[in-house]
Protein backbone atom coordinates (compact mmCIF):
# COMPACT_ATOMS: atom_id res chain seq x y z
CA UNK A 1 0.00 0.00 0.00
CA UNK A 2 2.83 2.40 0.81
CA UNK A 3 4.48 1.52 -2.50
CA UNK A 4 1.28 2.22 -4.44
CA UNK A 5 0.77 5.45 -2.52
CA UNK A 6 4.23 6.73 -3.46
CA UNK A 7 3.91 5.42 -7.02
CA UNK A 8 0.69 7.40 -7.56
CA UNK A 9 2.29 10.57 -6.15
CA UNK A 10 5.57 10.48 -8.08
CA UNK A 11 4.23 11.55 -11.53
CA UNK A 12 3.01 14.88 -10.12
CA UNK A 13 6.65 15.78 -9.30
CA UNK A 14 7.84 15.26 -12.89
CA UNK A 15 6.80 18.76 -14.13
CA UNK A 16 9.03 20.24 -11.43
CA UNK A 17 12.01 17.93 -12.00
CA UNK A 18 12.11 17.54 -15.79
CA UNK A 19 12.97 21.16 -16.79
CA UNK A 20 15.65 21.37 -14.08
CA UNK A 21 17.14 18.06 -15.23
CA UNK A 22 17.31 19.22 -18.86
CA UNK A 23 18.85 22.54 -17.84
CA UNK A 24 21.48 21.05 -15.54
CA UNK A 25 22.48 18.23 -17.90
CA UNK A 26 22.80 20.70 -20.81
CA UNK A 27 25.05 23.06 -18.85
CA UNK A 28 27.21 20.20 -17.53
CA UNK A 29 27.56 18.48 -20.91
CA UNK A 30 28.39 21.52 -23.04
CA UNK A 31 30.42 23.09 -20.23
CA UNK A 32 32.55 19.96 -20.01
CA UNK A 33 33.03 19.90 -23.81
CA UNK A 34 34.09 23.55 -23.83
CA UNK A 35 36.34 23.12 -20.79
CA UNK A 36 38.21 20.25 -22.44
CA UNK A 37 38.52 22.17 -25.74
CA UNK A 38 36.30 19.68 -27.56
CA UNK A 39 34.43 22.52 -29.27
CA UNK A 40 37.72 24.03 -30.41
CA UNK A 41 38.63 20.70 -32.00
CA UNK A 42 35.20 20.48 -33.64
CA UNK A 43 35.43 24.00 -35.05
CA UNK A 44 38.92 23.35 -36.36
CA UNK A 45 37.47 20.34 -38.17
CA UNK A 46 34.67 22.44 -39.66
CA UNK A 47 31.89 21.31 -37.30
CA UNK A 48 29.78 24.25 -36.14
CA UNK A 49 27.95 24.50 -32.83
CA UNK A 50 24.59 24.00 -34.57
CA UNK A 51 25.80 20.77 -36.11
CA UNK A 52 27.15 19.58 -32.74
CA UNK A 53 23.78 20.32 -31.13
CA UNK A 54 21.69 18.76 -33.93
CA UNK A 55 21.34 15.25 -32.51
CA UNK A 56 20.54 16.61 -29.04
CA UNK A 57 17.93 18.95 -30.54
CA UNK A 58 16.20 15.92 -32.10
CA UNK A 59 16.35 14.18 -28.74
CA UNK A 60 14.85 17.22 -26.95
CA UNK A 61 12.02 17.40 -29.49
CA UNK A 62 11.22 13.74 -28.86
CA UNK A 63 11.42 14.38 -25.11
CA UNK A 64 9.00 17.29 -25.53
CA UNK A 65 6.42 15.07 -27.21
CA UNK A 66 6.87 12.41 -24.54
CA UNK A 67 6.54 15.06 -21.79
CA UNK A 68 3.26 16.29 -23.27
CA UNK A 69 1.86 12.75 -23.53
CA UNK A 70 2.98 12.09 -19.97
CA UNK A 71 1.39 15.32 -18.69
CA UNK A 72 -1.82 14.69 -20.63
CA UNK A 73 -2.36 11.03 -19.74
CA UNK A 74 -0.13 9.68 -16.97
CA UNK A 75 -0.27 12.61 -14.51
CA UNK A 76 -4.12 12.96 -14.54
CA UNK A 77 -4.56 9.20 -14.09
CA UNK A 78 -1.99 9.09 -11.28
CA UNK A 79 -3.65 12.07 -9.55
CA UNK A 80 -7.04 10.38 -9.84
CA UNK A 81 -5.70 7.15 -8.33
CA UNK A 82 -3.78 9.04 -5.62
CA UNK A 83 -6.79 11.00 -4.33
CA UNK A 84 -9.12 8.00 -4.34
CA UNK A 85 -6.51 5.68 -2.84
CA UNK A 86 -5.92 8.15 0.00
CA UNK A 87 -9.66 8.23 0.72
CA UNK A 88 -9.97 4.45 0.64
CA UNK A 89 -7.05 3.97 3.04
CA UNK A 90 -8.97 5.96 5.64
CA UNK A 91 -11.95 3.65 5.19
CA UNK A 92 -10.07 0.34 5.24
CA UNK A 93 -7.79 1.32 8.16
CA UNK A 94 -9.93 3.35 10.60
CA UNK A 95 -7.10 3.59 13.15
CA UNK A 96 -5.22 5.70 10.61
CA UNK A 97 -8.31 7.87 10.11
CA UNK A 98 -8.39 9.01 13.76
CA UNK A 99 -6.49 12.29 13.71
CA UNK A 100 -5.26 14.13 16.76
CA UNK A 101 -7.10 17.25 17.89
CA UNK A 102 -10.12 16.93 15.58
CA UNK A 103 -13.28 14.88 15.16
CA UNK A 104 -12.95 11.93 12.79
CA UNK A 105 -16.02 10.16 11.44
CA UNK A 106 -15.97 6.35 11.67
CA UNK A 107 -19.27 4.66 11.00
CA UNK A 108 -21.94 6.14 13.29
CA UNK A 109 -19.36 7.70 15.61
CA UNK A 110 -17.40 10.93 15.65
CA UNK A 111 -14.20 10.37 17.61
CA UNK A 112 -11.77 12.98 18.86
CA UNK A 113 -8.47 12.27 20.66
CA UNK A 114 -5.92 14.76 21.95
CA UNK A 115 -2.90 12.48 21.52
CA UNK A 116 -2.01 9.13 19.98
CA UNK A 117 0.93 6.94 21.03
CA UNK A 118 2.21 3.38 20.87
CA UNK A 119 2.42 1.08 17.87
CA UNK A 120 0.16 2.29 15.05
CA UNK A 121 -1.27 4.90 17.44
CA UNK A 122 -3.35 2.40 19.42
CA UNK A 123 -3.06 4.27 22.75
CA UNK A 124 -5.36 7.30 22.97
CA UNK A 125 -5.50 10.18 25.46
CA UNK A 126 -8.57 12.32 26.32
CA UNK A 127 -11.10 10.59 24.09
CA UNK A 128 -14.41 12.24 23.17
CA UNK A 129 -17.03 10.26 21.23
CA UNK A 130 -20.33 11.45 19.76
CA UNK A 131 -22.68 8.70 18.63
CA UNK A 132 -25.20 9.50 15.95
CA UNK A 133 -28.80 8.57 16.63
CA UNK A 134 -30.52 6.13 14.32
CA UNK A 135 -33.62 8.34 13.87
CA UNK A 136 -31.58 11.23 12.50
CA UNK A 137 -32.42 13.69 15.30
CA UNK A 138 -28.78 14.54 16.00
CA UNK A 139 -26.22 13.36 18.52
CA UNK A 140 -27.86 12.09 21.73
CA UNK A 141 -24.94 10.19 23.29
CA UNK A 142 -21.58 11.57 24.40
CA UNK A 143 -18.77 9.42 25.87
CA UNK A 144 -15.67 10.98 27.41
CA UNK A 145 -12.67 9.06 28.77
CA UNK A 146 -9.17 9.88 29.96
CA UNK A 147 -7.56 6.89 28.23
CA UNK A 148 -8.39 4.60 25.35
CA UNK A 149 -6.90 1.67 23.49
CA UNK A 150 -7.53 0.05 20.11
CA UNK A 151 -7.18 -3.70 20.56
CA UNK A 152 -8.98 -5.07 17.51
CA UNK A 153 -7.34 -6.67 14.50
CA UNK A 154 -7.05 -4.81 11.22
CA UNK A 155 -8.69 -7.76 9.43
CA UNK A 156 -11.71 -7.72 11.75
CA UNK A 157 -15.00 -6.09 10.82
CA UNK A 158 -15.35 -4.79 14.39
CA UNK A 159 -13.25 -1.95 15.77
CA UNK A 160 -12.85 -2.67 19.50
CA UNK A 161 -12.19 0.47 21.51
CA UNK A 162 -11.46 0.03 25.24
CA UNK A 163 -12.09 3.22 27.25
CA UNK A 164 -10.86 3.83 30.79
CA UNK A 165 -11.85 6.34 33.52
CA UNK A 166 -14.65 8.20 31.85
CA UNK A 167 -18.30 9.26 31.81
CA UNK A 168 -21.28 8.33 29.68
CA UNK A 169 -23.94 10.94 28.86
CA UNK A 170 -27.18 10.15 27.05
CA UNK A 171 -30.21 12.31 26.34
CA UNK A 172 -33.53 10.67 27.13
CA UNK A 173 -36.58 11.43 25.00
CA UNK A 174 -39.79 10.89 27.05
CA UNK A 175 -42.93 9.54 25.47
CA UNK A 176 -45.01 12.50 26.61
CA UNK A 177 -44.38 15.74 24.79
CA UNK A 178 -44.76 17.93 27.90
CA UNK A 179 -41.99 16.00 29.64
CA UNK A 180 -39.53 16.73 26.83
CA UNK A 181 -39.33 20.36 27.94
CA UNK A 182 -37.52 19.19 31.08
CA UNK A 183 -34.60 17.88 28.96
CA UNK A 184 -33.88 14.75 31.01
CA UNK A 185 -30.60 12.88 30.51
CA UNK A 186 -28.69 9.99 32.06
CA UNK A 187 -25.12 10.17 33.31
CA UNK A 188 -22.88 7.33 34.44
CA UNK A 189 -19.19 6.87 35.18
CA UNK A 190 -17.04 3.87 34.35
CA UNK A 191 -13.59 2.49 35.01
CA UNK A 192 -13.54 0.39 31.84
CA UNK A 193 -15.93 0.50 28.92
CA UNK A 194 -15.66 -1.51 25.69
CA UNK A 195 -17.13 0.05 22.55
CA UNK A 196 -17.57 -2.14 19.45
CA UNK A 197 -17.91 -0.26 16.17
CA UNK A 198 -19.23 -2.17 13.15
CA UNK A 199 -16.92 -1.64 10.16
CA UNK A 200 -18.46 -4.17 7.80
CA UNK A 201 -19.65 -1.50 5.39
CA UNK A 202 -16.38 0.38 5.51
CA UNK A 203 -14.25 -2.73 5.00
CA UNK A 204 -16.15 -3.51 1.82
CA UNK A 205 -14.39 -0.56 0.21
CA UNK A 206 -12.24 -1.48 -2.76
CA UNK A 207 -8.79 0.12 -2.82
CA UNK A 208 -8.91 0.27 -6.61
CA UNK A 209 -12.35 1.89 -6.70
CA UNK A 210 -12.52 5.54 -7.69
CA UNK A 211 -15.29 8.00 -6.96
CA UNK A 212 -13.68 11.45 -6.81
CA UNK A 213 -13.40 12.69 -10.38
CA UNK A 214 -14.12 16.43 -10.21
CA UNK A 215 -10.64 17.95 -9.84
CA UNK A 216 -9.05 19.78 -12.75
CA UNK A 217 -5.70 17.96 -12.34
CA UNK A 218 -7.35 14.63 -13.19
CA UNK A 219 -8.52 15.63 -16.68
CA UNK A 220 -6.89 15.32 -20.09
CA UNK A 221 -6.91 18.07 -22.74
CA UNK A 222 -10.11 16.84 -24.41
CA UNK A 223 -11.84 16.43 -21.04
CA UNK A 224 -10.72 19.88 -19.95
CA UNK A 225 -12.12 21.43 -23.14
CA UNK A 226 -15.46 19.71 -22.60
CA UNK A 227 -15.55 20.73 -18.93
CA UNK A 228 -14.58 24.33 -19.72
CA UNK A 229 -17.34 24.58 -22.31
CA UNK A 230 -19.91 23.46 -19.71
CA UNK A 231 -18.50 25.73 -16.98
CA UNK A 232 -18.49 28.80 -19.23
CA UNK A 233 -22.05 28.15 -20.41
CA UNK A 234 -23.21 27.84 -16.80
CA UNK A 235 -21.28 30.98 -15.88
CA UNK A 236 -22.91 33.03 -18.66
CA UNK A 237 -26.29 31.64 -17.69
CA UNK A 238 -25.76 32.66 -14.06
CA UNK A 239 -24.64 36.17 -15.05
CA UNK A 240 -27.74 36.58 -17.20
CA UNK A 241 -29.97 35.27 -14.41
CA UNK A 242 -28.46 37.63 -11.81
CA UNK A 243 -28.72 40.64 -14.11
CA UNK A 244 -32.34 39.90 -14.99
CA UNK A 245 -33.17 39.45 -11.32
CA UNK A 246 -31.66 42.83 -10.40
CA UNK A 247 -33.38 44.49 -13.37
CA UNK A 248 -36.77 43.08 -12.45
CA UNK A 249 -36.39 44.19 -8.83
CA UNK A 250 -35.44 47.70 -10.01
CA UNK A 251 -38.39 47.96 -12.41
CA UNK A 252 -40.85 46.67 -9.82
CA UNK A 253 -39.55 49.14 -7.25
CA UNK A 254 -39.72 52.00 -9.73
CA UNK A 255 -43.33 51.11 -10.60
CA UNK A 256 -44.31 51.19 -6.93
CA UNK A 257 -45.86 54.42 -5.69
CA UNK A 258 -46.64 56.15 -2.43
CA UNK A 259 -50.30 57.10 -2.01
CA UNK A 260 -50.51 60.65 -0.70
CA UNK A 261 -54.27 61.26 -1.00
CA UNK A 262 -53.76 64.55 -2.84
CA UNK A 263 -52.98 65.64 -6.36
CA UNK A 264 -50.15 68.13 -6.81
CA UNK A 265 -48.14 69.53 -9.68
CA UNK A 266 -44.82 67.66 -9.82
CA UNK A 267 -41.50 69.47 -9.80
CA UNK A 268 -39.36 67.52 -12.26
CA UNK A 269 -36.10 69.04 -11.02
CA UNK A 270 -36.48 67.82 -7.43
CA UNK A 271 -39.13 65.12 -7.08
CA UNK A 272 -38.75 64.78 -3.31
CA UNK A 273 -40.18 68.27 -2.81
CA UNK A 274 -43.53 67.11 -4.15
CA UNK A 275 -44.28 65.07 -1.02
CA UNK A 276 -45.14 65.83 2.55
CA UNK A 277 -42.51 65.35 5.31
CA UNK A 278 -44.19 62.10 6.39
CA UNK A 279 -44.15 60.74 2.84
CA UNK A 280 -40.54 61.90 2.42
CA UNK A 281 -39.51 59.90 5.50
CA UNK A 282 -41.31 56.82 4.22
CA UNK A 283 -39.82 57.18 0.72
CA UNK A 284 -36.27 57.58 2.04
CA UNK A 285 -36.70 54.63 4.42
CA UNK A 286 -37.97 52.39 1.63
CA UNK A 287 -35.21 53.58 -0.72
CA UNK A 288 -32.53 52.93 1.91
CA UNK A 289 -33.86 49.43 2.59
CA UNK A 290 -33.97 48.71 -1.12
CA UNK A 291 -30.40 49.95 -1.64
CA UNK A 292 -29.13 47.83 1.27
CA UNK A 293 -30.92 44.75 -0.04
CA UNK A 294 -29.63 45.37 -3.56
CA UNK A 295 -26.04 45.85 -2.33
CA UNK A 296 -26.27 42.66 -0.28
CA UNK A 297 -27.57 40.76 -3.28
CA UNK A 298 -24.87 42.19 -5.53
CA UNK A 299 -22.10 41.32 -3.06
CA UNK A 300 -23.34 37.75 -2.72
CA UNK A 301 -23.74 37.43 -6.47
CA UNK A 302 -20.26 38.87 -7.05
CA UNK A 303 -18.75 36.45 -4.52
CA UNK A 304 -20.45 33.45 -6.13
CA UNK A 305 -19.46 34.54 -9.64
CA UNK A 306 -15.86 35.14 -8.53
CA UNK A 307 -15.67 31.63 -7.09
CA UNK A 308 -17.04 30.15 -10.30
CA UNK A 309 -14.59 32.22 -12.33
CA UNK A 310 -11.72 30.90 -10.18
CA UNK A 311 -12.82 27.35 -10.96
CA UNK A 312 -12.83 28.20 -14.67
CA UNK A 313 -9.37 29.76 -14.36
CA UNK A 314 -8.06 26.64 -12.60
CA UNK A 315 -9.22 24.50 -15.50
CA UNK A 316 -7.63 26.87 -18.04
CA UNK A 317 -4.37 26.80 -16.05
CA UNK A 318 -4.46 22.99 -15.98
CA UNK A 319 -4.97 23.00 -19.77
CA UNK A 320 -2.13 25.43 -20.60
CA UNK A 321 0.19 23.86 -18.03
CA UNK A 322 0.38 20.64 -20.07
CA UNK A 323 1.85 22.60 -23.00
CA UNK A 324 4.13 24.69 -20.75
CA UNK A 325 5.67 21.52 -19.30
CA UNK A 326 6.50 20.28 -22.79
CA UNK A 327 7.85 23.61 -24.10
CA UNK A 328 9.93 24.21 -20.96
CA UNK A 329 12.17 21.28 -21.99
CA UNK A 330 13.05 23.05 -25.25
CA UNK A 331 13.49 26.38 -23.45
CA UNK A 332 15.81 24.98 -20.79
CA UNK A 333 17.91 23.16 -23.38
CA UNK A 334 18.49 26.32 -25.43
CA UNK A 335 19.44 28.16 -22.23
CA UNK A 336 21.64 25.44 -20.75
CA UNK A 337 23.52 24.30 -23.88
CA UNK A 338 24.82 27.72 -25.02
CA UNK A 339 25.41 28.81 -21.40
CA UNK A 340 27.61 25.76 -20.82
CA UNK A 341 29.55 26.53 -23.99
CA UNK A 342 30.05 30.14 -22.85
CA UNK A 343 31.10 29.59 -19.22
CA UNK A 344 33.31 26.62 -20.22
CA UNK A 345 32.91 24.91 -16.89
CA UNK A 346 31.63 21.36 -16.44
CA UNK A 347 31.13 19.07 -13.47
CA UNK A 348 28.95 19.72 -10.44
CA UNK A 349 30.33 23.09 -9.30
CA UNK A 350 29.48 26.27 -11.14
CA UNK A 351 26.89 24.63 -13.48
CA UNK A 352 24.72 23.73 -10.49
CA UNK A 353 24.77 27.34 -9.30
CA UNK A 354 23.66 28.65 -12.70
CA UNK A 355 21.07 25.91 -13.12
CA UNK A 356 19.51 26.58 -9.71
CA UNK A 357 19.42 30.35 -10.24
CA UNK A 358 17.76 30.06 -13.67
CA UNK A 359 15.30 27.40 -12.59
CA UNK A 360 14.30 29.27 -9.41
CA UNK A 361 13.60 32.33 -11.57
CA UNK A 362 11.53 30.20 -13.95
CA UNK A 363 9.66 28.46 -11.13
CA UNK A 364 8.99 31.68 -9.19
CA UNK A 365 7.60 33.52 -12.22
CA UNK A 366 5.55 30.46 -13.19
CA UNK A 367 4.05 30.10 -9.70
CA UNK A 368 3.42 33.84 -9.42
CA UNK A 369 1.70 33.96 -12.81
CA UNK A 370 -0.55 31.01 -11.99
CA UNK A 371 -1.59 32.48 -8.63
CA UNK A 372 -2.42 35.85 -10.17
CA UNK A 373 -4.29 34.19 -13.04
CA UNK A 374 -6.25 32.03 -10.61
CA UNK A 375 -7.38 35.17 -8.77
CA UNK A 376 -8.43 36.66 -12.12
CA UNK A 377 -5.64 39.25 -11.99
CA UNK A 378 -4.51 38.33 -15.51
CA UNK A 379 -5.57 35.90 -18.19
CA UNK A 380 -4.80 32.22 -17.64
CA UNK A 381 -2.81 32.11 -20.89
CA UNK A 382 -0.52 34.97 -19.80
CA UNK A 383 -0.17 33.57 -16.28
CA UNK A 384 0.97 30.15 -17.52
CA UNK A 385 3.26 31.41 -20.30
CA UNK A 386 4.71 34.39 -18.39
CA UNK A 387 7.83 32.50 -17.26
CA UNK A 388 8.45 31.33 -20.83
CA UNK A 389 8.05 34.86 -22.19
CA UNK A 390 10.57 36.19 -19.67
CA UNK A 391 13.26 33.54 -20.28
CA UNK A 392 12.77 33.12 -24.04
CA UNK A 393 14.82 36.27 -24.90
CA UNK A 394 17.62 34.93 -22.68
CA UNK A 395 17.61 31.66 -24.62
CA UNK A 396 17.75 33.52 -27.94
CA UNK A 397 20.60 35.81 -26.81
CA UNK A 398 22.65 32.95 -25.37
CA UNK A 399 22.18 30.81 -28.47
CA UNK A 400 23.20 33.65 -30.80
CA UNK A 401 26.31 34.53 -28.79
CA UNK A 402 27.36 30.90 -28.39
CA UNK A 403 26.90 30.34 -32.13
CA UNK A 404 29.05 33.40 -32.88
CA UNK A 405 31.64 32.16 -30.34
CA UNK A 406 31.16 35.24 -28.15
CA UNK A 407 30.97 35.41 -24.38
CA UNK A 408 28.76 37.55 -22.18
CA UNK A 409 30.21 40.75 -20.84
CA UNK A 410 28.20 43.34 -18.93
CA UNK A 411 29.81 46.63 -17.98
CA UNK A 412 28.96 47.73 -14.45
CA UNK A 413 31.85 50.16 -14.02
CA UNK A 414 29.46 53.06 -13.42
CA UNK A 415 27.94 51.21 -10.45
CA UNK A 416 31.31 50.36 -8.89
CA UNK A 417 32.45 53.97 -9.36
CA UNK A 418 29.32 55.24 -7.60
CA UNK A 419 29.79 52.72 -4.80
CA UNK A 420 33.45 53.62 -4.28
CA UNK A 421 32.51 57.29 -4.11
CA UNK A 422 30.33 56.66 -1.05
CA UNK A 423 32.37 53.75 0.36
CA UNK A 424 36.03 54.41 -0.41
CA UNK A 425 38.17 51.29 -0.21
CA UNK A 426 41.74 51.08 1.00
CA UNK A 427 42.12 48.04 -1.21
CA UNK A 428 42.22 50.27 -4.29
CA UNK A 429 45.41 51.91 -3.09
CA UNK A 430 46.80 48.49 -2.25
CA UNK A 431 45.92 47.22 -5.70
CA UNK A 432 47.64 50.13 -7.41
CA UNK A 433 50.62 49.82 -5.12
CA UNK A 434 51.06 46.08 -5.65
CA UNK A 435 50.39 46.49 -9.35
CA UNK A 436 53.11 49.10 -9.64
CA UNK A 437 55.45 46.93 -7.59
CA UNK A 438 54.79 43.89 -9.72
CA UNK A 439 55.17 45.82 -12.94
CA UNK A 440 58.87 46.69 -12.69
CA UNK A 441 61.19 47.77 -15.50
CA UNK A 442 64.36 46.08 -16.44
CA UNK A 443 66.98 48.89 -16.77
CA UNK A 444 69.05 46.79 -19.14
CA UNK A 445 68.09 47.82 -22.66
CA UNK A 446 67.16 45.21 -25.18
CA UNK A 447 69.76 44.56 -27.80
CA UNK A 448 67.19 44.86 -30.59
CA UNK A 449 65.48 47.94 -29.18
CA UNK A 450 67.81 50.29 -27.30
CA UNK A 451 65.27 53.11 -27.00
CA UNK A 452 62.72 51.38 -24.74
CA UNK A 453 63.31 49.43 -21.51
CA UNK A 454 61.51 46.08 -21.19
CA UNK A 455 58.80 45.42 -18.58
CA UNK A 456 59.20 42.37 -16.39
CA UNK A 457 56.93 40.87 -13.75
CA UNK A 458 58.17 41.09 -10.18
CA UNK A 459 57.74 38.22 -7.72
CA UNK A 460 54.36 37.88 -5.94
CA UNK A 461 54.16 39.79 -2.65
CA UNK A 462 53.12 36.97 -0.33
CA UNK A 463 52.72 39.19 2.76
CA UNK A 464 50.17 41.40 1.00
CA UNK A 465 48.16 38.35 -0.05
CA UNK A 466 48.08 37.06 3.54
CA UNK A 467 46.77 40.41 4.82
CA UNK A 468 44.08 40.49 2.14
CA UNK A 469 43.09 36.93 2.95
CA UNK A 470 42.56 37.89 6.60
CA UNK A 471 40.30 40.76 5.55
CA UNK A 472 38.37 38.43 3.25
CA UNK A 473 37.80 35.90 6.03
CA UNK A 474 36.43 38.64 8.26
CA UNK A 475 33.96 40.06 5.73
CA UNK A 476 32.93 36.69 4.25
CA UNK A 477 32.19 35.31 7.73
CA UNK A 478 29.93 38.28 8.46
CA UNK A 479 28.16 37.74 5.12
CA UNK A 480 27.72 34.02 5.83
CA UNK A 481 26.22 34.65 9.28
CA UNK A 482 23.85 37.29 7.87
CA UNK A 483 22.79 34.89 5.11
CA UNK A 484 22.00 32.09 7.57
CA UNK A 485 20.03 34.44 9.85
CA UNK A 486 18.08 35.77 6.85
CA UNK A 487 17.22 32.20 5.81
CA UNK A 488 15.97 31.53 9.35
CA UNK A 489 13.87 34.70 9.36
CA UNK A 490 12.35 33.92 5.96
CA UNK A 491 11.54 30.39 7.14
CA UNK A 492 9.82 31.68 10.28
CA UNK A 493 7.90 34.22 8.22
CA UNK A 494 6.64 31.56 5.80
CA UNK A 495 5.86 28.88 8.38
CA UNK A 496 4.68 30.90 11.39
CA UNK A 497 3.79 34.23 9.81
CA UNK A 498 6.23 36.14 12.06
CA UNK A 499 7.48 39.30 10.27
CA UNK A 500 10.87 40.84 11.08
CA UNK A 501 10.84 43.76 8.65
CA UNK A 502 13.35 46.12 10.29
CA UNK A 503 15.77 43.34 11.24
CA UNK A 504 15.48 41.82 7.76
CA UNK A 505 16.30 45.12 6.03
CA UNK A 506 19.30 45.74 8.26
CA UNK A 507 20.68 42.23 7.76
CA UNK A 508 20.08 42.42 4.01
CA UNK A 509 22.02 45.68 3.72
CA UNK A 510 24.84 44.33 5.89
CA UNK A 511 24.92 41.08 3.91
CA UNK A 512 25.22 42.67 0.47
CA UNK A 513 27.73 45.28 1.70
CA UNK A 514 30.04 42.63 3.17
CA UNK A 515 29.48 40.42 0.13
CA UNK A 516 30.55 43.24 -2.18
CA UNK A 517 33.58 43.96 0.00
CA UNK A 518 34.70 40.32 0.21
CA UNK A 519 34.39 39.78 -3.56
CA UNK A 520 36.47 42.88 -4.25
CA UNK A 521 39.15 41.53 -1.91
CA UNK A 522 39.20 38.25 -3.86
CA UNK A 523 39.56 40.29 -7.04
CA UNK A 524 42.55 42.07 -5.50
CA UNK A 525 44.14 38.79 -4.44
CA UNK A 526 43.63 37.37 -7.94
CA UNK A 527 45.36 40.43 -9.47
CA UNK A 528 48.33 40.02 -7.12
CA UNK A 529 48.57 36.29 -7.93
CA UNK A 530 48.20 36.93 -11.69
CA UNK A 531 44.98 34.85 -11.74
CA UNK A 532 41.47 35.40 -13.05
CA UNK A 533 38.59 34.90 -10.64
CA UNK A 534 36.02 32.52 -12.15
CA UNK A 535 33.08 33.99 -10.19
CA UNK A 536 31.70 37.21 -11.61
CA UNK A 537 30.74 39.84 -9.03
CA UNK A 538 27.27 40.35 -10.51
CA UNK A 539 26.62 36.60 -10.44
CA UNK A 540 27.51 36.42 -6.76
CA UNK A 541 25.32 39.42 -5.94
CA UNK A 542 22.32 37.99 -7.81
CA UNK A 543 22.65 34.53 -6.34
CA UNK A 544 24.07 35.50 -2.97
CA UNK A 545 20.75 34.96 -1.25
CA UNK A 546 19.95 32.20 -0.49
CA UNK A 547 22.92 30.36 -2.10
CA UNK A 548 25.86 32.20 -0.55
CA UNK A 549 27.05 29.02 1.17
CA UNK A 550 27.91 27.60 -2.29
CA UNK A 551 29.91 30.70 -3.25
CA UNK A 552 31.58 30.70 0.17
CA UNK A 553 32.81 27.12 -0.24
CA UNK A 554 33.94 27.78 -3.81
CA UNK A 555 35.89 30.90 -2.80
CA UNK A 556 37.41 29.05 0.15
CA UNK A 557 38.86 26.32 -2.08
CA UNK A 558 39.91 28.89 -4.70
CA UNK A 559 41.84 31.02 -2.20
CA UNK A 560 43.42 27.98 -0.60
CA UNK A 561 44.72 26.86 -3.98
CA UNK A 562 46.14 30.16 -5.21
CA UNK A 563 47.69 31.08 -1.83
CA UNK A 564 49.47 27.74 -1.65
CA UNK A 565 50.81 28.24 -5.18
CA UNK A 566 51.90 31.82 -4.48
CA UNK A 567 53.78 30.67 -1.37
CA UNK A 568 55.82 28.32 -3.50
Amino acid sequence: MIGKFLLFKMPSVVPLVLPLSVLLSSIMTFGSLAENYEFAAMKSSGISLQRAMRSLIYFILILTVVAFIFANNVIPYAEYKFVNFRRNIAQVKPAMAIAEGQFSEIGNYNIKVEKKSGDNGKYLDLVTIHRKSDNGEGSKTVIKAKKGELVSSENSNVLKLVLKDGNYYEDIIPQKYEDRKKWPFAKSSFKRYVLNIDLSKLNNANLDEGQITNTNTMLTVSELKYTLDSLQKNYRKDVLSYSENIYQRTVNSANGSITTGTTVALDQNDLIKNFTPTDKTQILRVAGSYIDATNFTLENSKFELDEKQKIINEHWIALFDKFVIAFSCILMFFIGAPLGAIIRKGGLGLPIVFAILIFITFHFINTFGKRVAQENGMSAFLGCWLSTMVLLPLAIVLTKRATADKGISINFDWFSTLYNRFFPENDEELVSQTTNENLAFDPTPDANNLAEPTAVTAPINYNVIIELNKDYKKFSLIALVCNLILLLIVGLDLLQGIPFISVTLFLALLFFATLWKSQNIIKTISVNCHKTNELNLITVLLGGFPFYILFYLFNYSYLKEIISKSKV
